[in-house]
């Protein structure tokens, strides 16, 4: 198991404001490209929990 220190957790996305879609319909708009990147961050988070037990036993107040 490796120190959390040089495995840090992984940080979500930064959503996109509503005023950064322009509107015109792109393919992928702005928030579909977050979508994306937000079910990376969930799978990365995913897998970092596994290998880091201890901190999910912190989160939940375990």
């Amino acid at each position: 198991m490796r120190p959390a220190d040089s495995d840090p957790m992984p940080l979500p996305p930064r959503e996109p404001e509503l005023d950064e879609c322009c509107g015109s319909g792109c393919s992928p708009c702005i928030f579909d490209l977050h979508d994306m990147a937000m079910e990376r961050y969930r799978e990365a988070l995913r897998a970092w929990r596994e290998r880091h037990p201890e901190a999910t036993q912190v989160e939940s107040g375990a």
